[in-house]
């Protein structure tokens, strides 16, 4: 039975997580999944289609809409930190959200892999990988053996985390970023862009440069 899915936001990660669903129909060669709409508070996106699929309204039209599951794709450095609050607003219950792996990623089959977590194209993740809840694991990412990621989380395209790293709930590893083996990132923290992370990272901060080191704090 076709699932009937609405994104919420309506952003590039959205776009992309709207493509990964036609993907997953085109290689199955069945309607896996309809998306029926996004849900956007930006009023300039309101009624604007999206590669044929409007937005439907605001988030808080989720409360209003029925038989249909649900993919969150708000996710930025600009907002990262926010994203189980949104979310948490909205009271959407949690067996009404839909895990997106696209079938050119791979997945170990002893990794375990949370609700509402979204898996990109060409993303690798290995054995014995733990991820959480409403997690975004862009494009070319590698997650490697033992890895535990936390809710909220989302990892940037090209990021390399090494084996045996916990990363708290509600951070960012931005793009081509490397964690060495080992490392404890605490919750709410930024990894910048190209970082090389060699030494364990205390929650709310952001951490920049190779090797990395502390900027500032998150927010």
């Amino acid at each position: 039975m076709t699932k009937r899915i609405v994104i919420l936001g309506a952003g590039g990660n959205c776009i992309d997580i709207l493509d990964t669903l036609l993907e997953i129909n085109r290689v199955k060669n069945d309607q896996i999944y309809e998306c029926i709409g996004f849900l956007d508070d930006s009023p300039t996106k309101s009624n604007r289609p999206f590669h044929g699929v409007s937005v439907l309204g605001n988030l808080q039209m989720a409360r209003e809409i029925k038989e249909c599951f649900f993919v969150f794709g708000i996710g930025s450095v600009s907002n990262f930190w926010k994203r189980k609050d949104i979310l948490s607003k909205l009271e959407i219950e949690e067996d009404r959200f839909e895990t997106i792996i696209h079938p050119a990623a791979s997945v170990s089959q002893w990794a375990n892999i949370g609700r509402g977590t979204v898996v990109f194209q060409n993303a690798v993740v290995t054995s014995n990988v733990n991820i959480g809840r409403h997690v975004m694991i862009l494009p070319n990412s590698i997650i490697s053996h033992d890895d535990v990621i936390g809710d909220f989380t989302c990892i940037a395209g090209g990021a390399s985390i090494s084996g045996n790293v916990n990363i708290g709930e509600s951070c960012y590893v931005g793009a081509n970023a490397s964690i060495k083996e080992g490392i404890e990132i605490g919750k709410r923290c930024l990894i910048g862009m190209g970082s090389v992370v060699l030494e364990h990272v205390t929650e709310n901060s952001v951490m920049v440069g190779n090797p990395a080191k502390f900027l500032r704090n998150v927010g």
